[in-house]
């Protein structure tokens, strides 16, 4: 359903006042005066994006931080401000984590130590927002801002036929935790984006496989991936011995990895450290003139289905 309402709406827009980059990329690219300000903004939902009473409202303000700071990661922007808004619900909240019930009050406070946590360690102001109380679920939202680097921000639309398929970090397993513990690429996105030439990029939020599927769609090319190169995490393993999928359908599929994925040029590809401040990077494939989703395998290759994680259900 998201990416469908977002095609709709990108064109229901058309006619409209365009911004330099709108509608359809990891965030929007917003020229005030001299300078190019990169806007995103994502929302949380208790049940669909976590589950309060087990995980605790300040690893919810460390996610709503670290997923807006990923999409400002995959345009290579530096993040400069947050604005916070939440819907806490009238009643109090059971706490696994304490035995307790956790009051409005104390929820938005520990949501937003979260947050101060992202917002000291990048160096970013929290700079204003909104709370509300109702009868629903806890719903959280954070816009944050960027300053679009020298010589631009990266886009899914640059991916050529001949170039890399690059990820990286590992994937898969999130469910196990990590999606919690986001860890958005920020200063490796600086480091790429200064030293090497990077045509598209995008995180994997809804899985490698979907979020593919919307670079080379962007693009207008195609990709052929080697399966057996695509890095698996420890907890895709893990999830793998009791959920009836293969490690690597949890690697391709899971999603709320943030990792970044870059379309790299075979030159560049030549001299890119297989890690990288720390992180790990893996040519998984590459960028190809045909449409769609391929395998090659044994010198054969065939089409595969885009799997990922659409939240509420999975495909």
């Amino acid at each position: 359903m998201e990416h469908s309402f977002i095609a709709w709406a990108k064109q229901r827009v058309s006619k409209l006042r365009q911004p330099e980059i709108g509608i359809g990329d990891d965030a929007a690219v917003l020229r005030v005066s001299d300078r190019s300000h990169v806007v995103t903004t994502d929302s949380l939902c208790e049940g669909s994006h976590f589950v309060l009473a087990e995980c605790g409202p300040r690893a919810v303000g460390r996610k709503l931080a670290g997923v807006n700071l990923s999409d400002l990661a995959a345009m290579a922007a530096t993040p400069t401000d947050m604005f916070v808004s939440a819907c806490l619900t009238k009643v109090p909240e059971k706490s696994k984590l304490t035995e307790t019930d956790l009051s409005p009050s104390q929820i938005a406070v520990e949501i937003f130590e979260g947050i101060l946590e992202y917002a000291e360690r990048y160096n970013v102001a929290i700079s204003g927002g909104d709370t509300n109380l109702w009868d629903g679920p806890l719903v959280v939202s954070m816009t944050a801002i960027g300053e679009s680097p020298d010589g631009g921000c990266w886009l899914r639309s640059g991916a050529k036929p001949g170039d890399h398929v690059v990820v990286t970090g590992e994937l898969g397993g999130s469910i196990l935790g990590r999606h919690l513990d986001v860890e958005p690429r920020i200063e490796l996105a600086k480091i790429l984006r200064q030293e090497f030439k990077i045509h598209a990029a995008t995180d994997i939020s809804d899985g490698l496989g979907v979020d593919l599927l919307s670079l080379f769609s962007a693009s207008r090319c195609g990709a052929e991936l080697d399966l057996s190169q695509i890095p698996i995490s420890a907890a895709a393993l893990q999830l793998s011995l009791t959920s009836g999928k293969s490690a690597l359908d949890h690697a391709i599929g899971d999603g709320e990895d943030f990792e970044l994925l870059l379309a790299i040029p075979d030159s560049e590809m030549k001299r890119l450290p297989s890690q990288l401040a720390g992180v790990r990077l893996t040519s998984i494939g590459r960028f190809v003139s045909r449409t769609g989703l391929w395998q090659r395998a044994g010198g054969k290759v065939k089409q595969l289905a885009p799997k990922g994680y659409v939240h509420g259900t999975s495909s």
